[in-house]
């Protein structure tokens, strides 16, 4: 096992708090801190202790670090890519393909001679992206769309005649009908519609109006960042969450979804193939993004996490991960599997012992263990106490991240 160096990047939505608390790095003066990444992203991968970035060592020896059924089913190429987000304002409205839609849509583009730097670029790579978000603060976000009664009566509770056109469609074609008709809204007729909605919206909350409250001061919010933005009235159409620490949402591919407030862990299968349906100044593919968008509606599950071998895991129907939040003590517990991991401590200090010596993580600090290594972790003597959860503070806590069948890769924290 070796510990790793990670990038951070730094997007204009980003904290200027968390990361670097994790980190335990002074505050900058000049730039948020929007994500941590952890795993061999080609684009920034992380660095070994050996001096080795992490994509380039499983490239060298994949079936070694990997595990020849990780090696076999996914390249050599680490298949996840953990990272640590904070969120101090939204993030775009975008989903993700399948791999299916993937492979032919990157087939398509490669055929087609366009750049992969070329902005207006929707398939990056060939692979799907899946993703699980663990809050480690109190995260809130938009994920799927809310039952169609319902945002039926969240726009007709406006009573603006401009929606009237998108409540007809939704009543008579569903979303499949209403979201194209927003997303091919005139520059001014969207405009306009987008100041109405805010507006109306505005004076609902300012009236301490209860129903839909938070969907409407969202609203009001998009707006205020995203003028003109027909993403401000599709969020009318999506579901709020609002996770607790420890609770987690898994975003299938369809998945339309906008991550608002808040830090979290998130694990995804490795790519950048992101569909953006608003919020954005940056392009967005229309028929490309029809074509991924799962019109489905329904609320969205919480996931709370299940006692698994060395933690709390959050299963995922996906193979390419799955994470798993280990609570210490001064008693080492297995973190042993077949596939390689990644793990992460979110609090305290955690010691990982295996038969070559052991390597101590504090806060914020991170290891590789490649596939198969008898690796165990407890707390040190001075960080032992009660049972912990993941809001606690300054007790030893580790997040992994793994592939989630056998033999495939696993994150921890």
């Amino acid at each position: 096992m070796w510990q790793m160096s990670n990038a951070v990047r730094h997007y204009p939505w980003g904290s200027r708090t968390v990361i670097p608390d994790l980190l335990g790095e002074p505050v900058p003066a000049d730039r948020p801190y929007a994500e941590l990444w952890l795993g061999g992203h080609p684009d920034q991968p992380s660095v070994l202790s050996t001096g080795d970035p992490l994509d380039k060592a499983i490239a060298e020896r994949p079936a070694d670090l990997l595990g020849p059924d990780v090696a076999e089913a996914f390249g050599a190429r680490l298949p996840f890519l953990m990272k640590v987000l904070a969120a101090d304002t939204p993030l775009s409205l975008q989903a993700h393909p399948t791999m299916a839609q993937a492979r032919a849509g990157f087939a398509a583009e490669e055929a087609a001679g366009v750049p992969k730097d070329d902005p207006t670029r929707t398939f990056k790579d060939p692979w799907h992206k899946p993703e699980l978000l663990l809050a480690l603060t109190t995260f809130e976000a938009l994920c799927g769309f809310r039952p169609v009664e319902e945002s039926l009566h969240c726009l007709a509770k406006l009573q603006l005649p401009e929606l009237k056109p998108t409540i007809a469609a939704l009543a008579r074609g569903g979303l499949q009908a209403a979201i194209p008709q927003l997303l091919a809204l005139s520059g001014k007729r969207r405009t306009h519609l987008v100041e109405v909605v805010a507006q109306r919206a505005a004076s609902f909350v300012a009236a301490h109006d209860p129903e839909f409250i938070n969907t409407y001061r969202w609203a009001t919010t998009l707006a205020e960042a995203y003028p003109g933005d027909p993403g401000v009235v599709i969020s009318l159409m999506c579901n709020h969450l609002k996770l607790a620490p420890g609770e987690a949402v898994f975003l299938p591919a369809g998945n339309l979804h906008a991550y608002l407030s808040g830090a979290g862990v998130e694990v995804m299968a490795s790519s950048d193939n992101v569909l953006r349906g608003g919020l954005t100044s940056k392009h967005v593919d229309l028929a490309a993004l029809i074509e991924v968008l799962d019109f489905s509606d329904g609320k969205v599950p919480v996931l709370h996490p299940v006692l698994g071998p060395g933690g709390l895991r959050y299963p995922v129907p996906v193979d390419d991960f799955d994470l798993t939040r280990c609570q210490l003590d001064e008693l080492a517990g297995s973190l042993g599997t077949r596939g390689p991991q990644v793990l992460l401590c979110t609090e305290g200090e955690a010691v990982l012992e295996s038969a070559e010596g052991e390597v101590r993580l504090r806060k914020g600090q991170s290891a590789f263990v490649p596939a198969g290594a008898p690796v165990s972790a407890r707390a040190p003597p001075s960080s032992t106490g009660p049972p912990r959860t993941c809001a606690d503070r300054d007790r030893p806590a580790l997040t992994r991240g793994r592939v989630s069948r056998p033999g495939t890769a696993r994150a921890r924290t």
